[in-house]
């Protein structure tokens, strides 16, 4: 009569092997990609991050006192003149693919394309190397998102509507501030400080630059363009954005050489 323990033993022979091979077979491309970045010199030294770090976080002034009085406004005033006025102004704009770019920029931001793009953009940080980076744009990310959303929950301000403006598409939520303005400067504005604070210069962190900070300078024109926020929504929005992006850079700047000084790329002298 065969062993029931014994076929189990041998049963149980299998995975382990099957699961190291798996493991290798994923950790190789990763790390010959993080030495491929590492041959390149594709990261700047600590002098130069630190450097252009301080350049990009000067932005601060006067951006939460003028979102607190435009949060308190918002709360009683439906909307204000100059909103529908630049409103107006800006859905006069005729060109054929101008409209095309205002809505693919606000179709990035709904679900389910927006939460798969960063998903994917998650997942392409942490394989090359770059850890403690990918946590704190999820942080900052996530903390954004809820912070939005607590604010249109207290301000429940309403939507545009089509009597006033065209209306791409009626949304029903809060409009203050805009989520998709808040999204792209939080989430898309980290990742614009990443591009200029690590990599060389070189032709594809130029352009890399030029696409970020083209789509953070163009959301707000998209949402007002479609109809679904105000100018003050958009203008609250960024505000917002600023000071919760320059908080989370002050979050990974301080956390980096504490926690992740040694991490595969861009590594960093110890606290």
């Amino acid at each position: 009569m065969s062993n029931p323990s014994a076929q189990e033993s041998g049963n149980n022979k299998n995975p382990q092997p099957v699961a190291q091979t798996a493991t290798k077979a994923v950790a190789q491309p990763v790390h010959a990609w993080q030495r491929a970045i590492a041959r390149a010199g594709a990261v700047v030294g600590k002098p130069w991050r630190r450097y252009r770090a301080s350049l990009f976080q000067t932005y601060m002034v006067g951006a939460i006192i003028i979102f607190v009085v435009l949060a308190v406004a918002a709360k009683t005033i439906a909307y204000f003149t100059f909103d529908v006025t630049i409103t107006h102004e800006v859905q006069e704009i005729q060109p054929g693919w101008f409209a095309t770019l205002m809505h693919i920029l606000s179709w990035i931001g709904f679900a389910p394309q927006g939460l798969i793009l960063c998903v994917l953009i998650f997942l392409f940080l942490w394989v090359s190397g770059l850890k403690w980076e990918t946590v704190v744009s999820v942080l900052s990310l996530t903390g954004s998102t809820l912070l939005g959303l607590g604010i249109k929950y207290l301000v429940v301000r309403p939507r545009p509507s089509a009597d006033l403006v065209n209306v791409f598409a009626q949304l029903t939520d809060s409009s203050f501030p805009s989520g998709h303005v808040l999204f792209f400067t939080t989430f898309f504005g980290f990742l614009l400080f990443l591009a200029y604070t690590l990599p060389k210069p070189s032709w594809w962190r130029t352009l890399l630059l030029i696409i970020l900070g083209g789509m953070i300078a163009l959301i707000g024109i998209s949402r007002i363009f479609e109809g679904q926020h105000w100018a003050s929504d958009v203008l609250a929005a960024y505000l917002l954005g600023s000071v919760w992006l320059s908080g989370s850079i002050a979050i990974y700047r301080w956390g980096k050489p504490r926690y992740f000084a040694n991490q595969p790329t861009a590594k960093e002298t110890p606290a």
